[in-house]
């Protein structure tokens, strides 16, 4: 395998001699949550044939700024307050939706995760999202940025005293054991192509770090950083598998595939860079970001990639001292 970052040849500097900005417990819970998780499931709509006049009733009475347009139960389009103000201001408050609506709908899926209906709330800059179900493209329900904050919100409070109770050095778990080096290796499989579980090992990681009494900013880190490599993972290759293994002075993760390899790493480290194909970036993943968001979160990084054999990913974060 390769040496550290600033070893290899490609200049990347080692994330060791950069300063630290820790993901926030709110980038954690954006990872570990669905977007099912803060959708509103009641779904306000109307249908192409409705007028714009009743439009304006429904944003009135629901104080809501777009609806899906829904004919015999499909999505086939959205009408948000800029089509109606547009209306309004050309005095065609009378025309039926089919003819003011927007065809081009931007949706999300229930089952991804939170982070990327972030994402593509900042990068679109839309009020809200129709949300499908994966397998019977069926609208299950709408997400605001309002749905986000107030989901987030909530199990902020919920984990909060909690997270204050484990805040202690994880050394504790080395001490009773008698050896010259101890070392505690979680492993998950991961399925390549699995978009609808993308995430849950790295969900069942931070349970057992937390178990293991690793402290909350700590465990943090180390899921972030495994969620992306779960991902790429998952977008790149046939499958693959996580181990985490905890020693007495930091959690080191592998994250080891069966995929096409990268032909640049250098390339790849790129903010935005990705190989991913259209399908897949229309479903939310492959942005770019991974392999970035990786190397922020860790102490040390370091890849060991050949093209047709596959990736060995292996990253470090430090336990507080």
């Amino acid at each position: 395998m390769g040496g550290y970052i600033k070893e290899v040849s490609w200049g990347v500097p080692n994330m060791s001699t950069k300063a630290k900005v820790s993901p926030t417990k709110t980038q954690e819970l954006a990872y570990e949550f669905k977007v099912k998780d803060a959708m509103t499931a009641e779904i306000i709509s109307v249908s192409p044939k409705n007028t714009m006049d009743d439009v304006r009733k429904l944003l009135q009475n629901e104080r809501i700024s777009g609806l899906p347009v829904l004919d015999r139960g499909k999505l086939v389009g959205i009408i948000s307050i800029d089509n109606f103000i547009d209306c309004i201001m050309s005095g065609r408050i009378d025309e039926i939706v089919e003819n003011n609506m927007t065809t081009k709908v931007e949706s999300l899926y229930s089952d991804e995760p939170l982070i990327h209906a972030i994402s593509k709330f900042d990068k679109l800059g839309y009020g809200r999202f129709p949300v499908l179900e994966h397998e019977t493209g069926k609208l299950v329900g709408v997400i605001t940025k309002g749905d986000i904050i107030k989901c987030l919100l909530q199990k902020l409070e919920i984990n909060y005293h909690m997270e204050e109770i484990q805040r202690y050095r994880a050394s504790h778990i080395f001490e009773d054991i008698k050896s010259d080096k101890t070392t505690l290796t979680l492993n998950y499989k991961i399925k390549g192509g699995d978009y609808k579980h993308a995430g849950e090992q790295s969900g069942y990681l931070k349970v057992n770090l937390l178990r293991l009494g690793i402290s909350p900013p700590v465990a943090r880190r180390v899921i972030v950083a495994s969620c992306e490599a779960e991902m790429n993972i998952i977008i790149f290759s046939k499958g693959g598998e996580i181990s985490a293994r905890v020693e007495e002075d930091r959690i080191r993760v592998n994250a080891i595939d069966n995929g096409p390899g990268i032909e640049d790493i250098k390339k790849a480290m790129q903010p935005g860079f990705s190989t991913a194909p259209d399908w897949v970036r229309e479903m939310g993943f492959g942005a770019g970001m991974g392999l970035p968001n990786i190397e922020n979160c860790a102490d040390e990084m370091k890849i060991d990639s050949k093209p047709g054999e596959g990736t060995n990913l292996e990253f470090s974060v430090f336990m507080e001292r």
